[in-house]
């Protein structure tokens, strides 16, 4: 790493071209950005996930892992078909209630389809 004048160069490693080191230059001001990209505020920390973990091969090394552990394999969940039901799971609120009396069931009687050209809105 070099500093003359206003820019700093300094050695990296281009994993795009054979991990083949290269030289960059850059102005003071950028070097400092990019170099700040990388720095967490307190109180993080940064997580990388390797290994089984990795995103690559996640799933058939977390089902080795089970194998090798002698756990019964993961259940498959299939979510609702629905985003009433999905939200009657989450929330334990029904949608398909009426939400001021909690009785009956709520019917879908016509939907309003938005207009096909917008039309500007005059400025007032």
């Amino acid at each position: 790493m070099s500093i003359d004048g206003d820019s700093v160069r300094f050695r990296w490693k281009d994993y795009r071209d054979g991990s083949r080191q290269k030289i960059m230059s850059l102005r003071g001001d950028e070097f400092i950005r990019r170099f700040l990209i990388h720095v967490l505020p307190d109180g993080f920390r940064r997580i990388r996930y390797f290994g089984f973990l990795g995103n690559s091969h996640r799933a058939p090394k977390l089902a080795l892992c089970r194998q090798l552990l002698r756990m019964a394999p993961a259940a498959p969940t299939e979510p609702p078909t629905d985003y009433r039901d999905r939200y009657e799971a989450l929330t334990s609120t029904s949608l398909h209630q009426c939400p001021h009396c909690l009785t009956g069931t709520m019917v879908v009687i016509g939907c309003i389809e938005r207009p096909r050209v917008c039309q500007p809105v005059p400025d007032t």
